[in-house]
């Protein structure tokens, strides 16, 4: 999948929720790829009304959506498995409709056995190159 403009992202969101099985969406992409702006368009074609913006210094974004809650992490700046723990992620796993992870390398590790999404967004610096698996 390629994002040229942002109109685009409409498309890319429409098509992960039509592949979505799981509850867990891992978001990965360097700086300035786009997490936060699919994010937005994703949580809009699912139906919130609600504000998104990147949960950079909150660590997690709560949203509601005609589905259920979705949460949204950044990890960016959690330094170890225990402070992923210490936020409480496993109950915001248990209680979500979705969980976005962006920066998720912290806690992938311990994904062993949960089935969930990967999505990678790579800026090409013409273009965004889309995987999601």
């Amino acid at each position: 999948m390629k994002v040229d403009s942002i109109n685009e992202w409409q498309n890319i969101a429409e098509q992960v929720i039509s592949k979505l099985q799981y509850n867990i969406l891992l978001l990965k992409g360097n700086l300035g790829a786009g997490k936060t702006t699919f994010t937005q368009f994703l949580l809009k074609k699912l139906g919130s009304e609600d504000e998104v913006s990147s949960p950079t210094y909150s660590i997690v974004n709560e949203y509601h959506t005609p589905k259920g809650k979705v949460y949204h992490f950044d990890l960016y700046r959690l330094k170890n498995i225990d402070e992923v723990y210490d936020i409480g992620i496993e109950e915001y796993l248990d209680n979500a409709f979705l969980c976005i992870i962006e920066w998720p390398e912290v806690y992938e590790e311990d994904l062993h056995g949960l089935n969930y999404h990967t999505m990678s967004i790579i800026n090409t610096g013409e273009s965004r190159e889309i995987t999601f698996e």
